[in-house]
Formats: C-alpha cells, sequence, structure tokens
C-alpha cells in the first residue's frame, strides 16, 4: 500500500511541543523508517528530522508556518486534500484528530484522549469547539480509529459513539533514554544541582487536570523533615491555584518548580528520585509513569482513566482525591527500603512489556483492516 501520514504535529523544537503526541508521532515514523513492513509512506510534516534523511520514508514539508495552529488547520483542510489528490494514496493516516474533509477515500485518525470534552473548562473556547466538532466528524468517516489505551477506547466507543470493532488501541513505551543511569553519572548529577539524597520528584504541565494541588496538599502532611518535592513541566493554564497552595501551606521553601526540562535531562531526574509522584486525574496514557519505571523509580500514580494499564501492579495506585492516602503511601515508600527495591524491579518489567515496535506493528494493522486486507 501507498500511505499517506499528517504528521503535522511532529516537532523538533526543545521545548514542550516535543512532548506527548509529537513523541509519539517520531517514534512511529522512526519505525517505519527502518522497516517500512512492506508499503511505501509519504509523510507530511513541518520539516524532515536530520536522523531521518535517508530513510524510506518520503516527507512533504510544509514550512514552519504551519506551527501555529490557525494556520495548521487551514493547511490541513485546503493544500493537504489537493496534495492528497496528486499522490492518490491507497490510505491518509491522520495522526492527530483530524482527517481532511476533502479526502474521501480510506482514512485512519489517531485520537489520543478526549480530555476536550472531559474537561472543557480547561481548553480556549475556540480549540474546544474545533477539537469536538473535527473529532466527532473525522471518527464518523475514518474507517479505523486508533488510540493509545483501553480506557481512552472505551471513551471514544461512549461518547463519539464509534463501533467498538473501528477502535484499535496502539500503546506507546517509554524512550531507550529512561533506563537506569549508573550511580556516578546520578551522583554527579545531584552534586551539580545541589540536590538531597532523598527527594519526590512530579512531573507535568501546570494546569489542573494533573492534580498538583493535590500531590501538594499530600506532600504538606508527611511528616517532617520532608524530603523537597521537585515540579518539572512548564505552565499551562489555570496554574494560579497551584502557587496559592504553596503559599497557604507554608511550603515554599520544600516544592520547587522546574519550568520546562530537557528530554536529555528527564532520566536523571527520575534516576536521582526516591520516589515519583502522578496523582493526575485524566490520561490518555500517562507516559511519564512508563518513563519513571523504566529508569528504576518508585512510582505513585491515580486510579484513573489509564494510568492503572500503564503502571500494572508495579506502582501504587491512590484515588486521585484521596489526599489522605496519598500522604500515607508516600510516607510508606520514602521509609521502606525494602518495598523501594522490590517497586523498583516490578517496575522495570513493567515498562518492558511496552514497545515502539509492537505499537508500529498494531498500527500497521489497522491500516490494512481499513482497506480490507
Amino acid at each position: 500500500m501507498r500511505i499517506a501520514i499528517n504528521a503535522q504535529l511532529l516537532s523538533l523544537a526543545e521545548n514542550y511541543r516535543r512532548g506527548g503526541i509529537s513523541r509519539v508521532i517520531y517514534h512511529l515514523l522512526a519505525e517505519l523508517g527502518r522497516d517500512a513492513r512492506g508499503h511505501s509512506f509519504d509523510v507530511f510534516a513541518p520539516a524532515v528530522p536530520s536522523e531521518f534523511r535517508g530513510n524510506s520514508l518520503r516527507f512533504h514539508t510544509s514550512g514552519a508556518y504551519t506551527l501555529r495552529p490557525t494556520l495548521r488547520i487551514l493547511w490541513e483542510q485546503t493544500v493537504l486534500p489537493q496534495r492528497l489528490a496528486a499522490l492518490q494514496p491507497d490510505l491518509v493516516h491522520g495522526l492527530a484528530y483530524a482527517l481532511p474533509v476533502g479526502w474521501s477515500g480510506p482514512g485512519v485518525v489517531t485520537i489520543y484522549d478526549l480530555s476536550f470534552l472531559h474537561f472543557p473548562h480547561a481548553f480556549k473556547t475556540a480549540n474546544r469547539i474545533y477539537l469536538t466538532a473535527s473529532t466527532r466528524a473525522t471518527v464518523r468517516r475514518a474507517r479505523r480509529v486508533l488510540t493509545i489505551s483501553e480506557h481512552a477506547r472505551r471513551d471514544i466507543v461512549r461518547l463519539l459513539s464509534v463501533p467498538e470493532e473501528r477502535v484499535d488501541v496502539t500503546y506507546p513505551a517509554a524512550e531507550a533514554r529512561y533506563r537506569l543511569v549508573a550511580a556516578a553519572d546520578v551522583n554527579a548529577f545531584q552534586l551539580a544541582r545541589g540536590l538531597p539524597e532523598a527527594f519526590v520528584f512530579a512531573v507535568g504541565t501546570l494546569e489542573p487536570r494533573k492534580n498538583l494541588v493535590g500531590l501538594l496538599r499530600a506532600y504538606a502532611r508527611l511528616k517532617a523533615p520532608r524530603p523537597p518535592l521537585y515540579v518539572a513541566g512548564g505552565t499551562g493554564w489555570r496554574f494560579s491555584p497551584i502557587f496559592d497552595t504553596v503559599q497557604q501551606l507554608a511550603l515554599q521553601d520544600d516544592v520547587h518548580f522546574l519550568g520546562f526540562v530537557p528530554e536529555d535531562e528527564l532520566p536523571l531526574w527520575y534516576n536521582a528520585a526516591r520516589l515519583f509522584a502522578f496523582p493526575s486525574l485524566y490520561e490518555g496514557f500517562g507516559l511519564p509513569v512508563l518513563e519513571a519505571m523504566a529508569c528504576g523509580t518508585p512510582v505513585i500514580t491515580s486510579t484513573a482513566a489509564s494510568l492503572p494499564e500503564v503502571a500494572g501492579k508495579a506502582a501504587l495506585l491512590v484515588p486521585p482525591e484521596d489526599t489522605d492516602l496519598l500522604a500515607r503511601e508516600m510516607e510508606r515508600v520514602l521509609d521502606d527500603p525494602q518495598l523501594r527495591t522490590e517497586m523498583r524491579a516490578a517496575g522495570r518489567i513493567q515498562a518492558s512489556r511496552f514497545s515502539w515496535r509492537a505499537m508500529t506493528d498494531q498500527t500497521v494493522a489497522s491500516y490494512a483492516r481499513a482497506v480490507g486486507r
């Protein structure tokens, strides 16, 4: 088959844009570039990553201007259909919620989560309206809908009225960089950063969905002297309650906001942390949980959405609204070296169950189903 892939959310920037969706897109393309599984691929993206030059993928660049959401949407619905008409692919895969209205052939779309339906107040009105309308229209036309967890699959069936048999799960994985780091390198990192031997680590955009206010309230219940809490992640929306809570609970000396942390540095933070806390209210998948476990870091996460699928039995699960239980479980992990040892081993085993190769194989199998092969 000749397959066209709309990868407009593939980002090469060293900032928050390379998170989540962009990483899934990158690894799908990297796997297809190494092994096209007998197909040919035309990829539409803002630019070509240097490491992809010379492989079997054919890139069609749109330029940096499509990094702006409004212009990207306009390009996807006007220019892209013209390009597809010229190429005449057997199938089009929209890697982020949309297919061009002007494309009438077989299509596959990836829906990562339905946060815009669960948390409408967290989105700008125009963004929410577009996402809702575009996603609902696209899933009606797509022959297959891909998503990244069983929980998201159930959401798509229930909230978008998509027949269950048309939705496929393609689990992401932790990148190879997330692994055990040599103790000497971790110690050197801690010394360079002035980090203590024990600290709690959290990752997430500063927004209500990440439940950082709940984490702060649980953290404040830890007995003194408590290890510091470091939070990595840029500001999103409605983040002022997070800083207000730090002030109200007098945690200014204990809680440190790192802002965006480069991907190359994150494995060192995970390896150095005594505990990783991720009590999110909702995740389509929850890559930070997998990353932490791959680094051998004990994890406490929530029972919400897809997180139990990712964590398996390797992490401690707490209802996200139960700050008392979260505090008790944090205390238990911080105080029990044997429990931490067991969690480190179990976490690495759980993380190894996910792979980008498997995700790509499942995606290509969906392509075949979409065209009736």
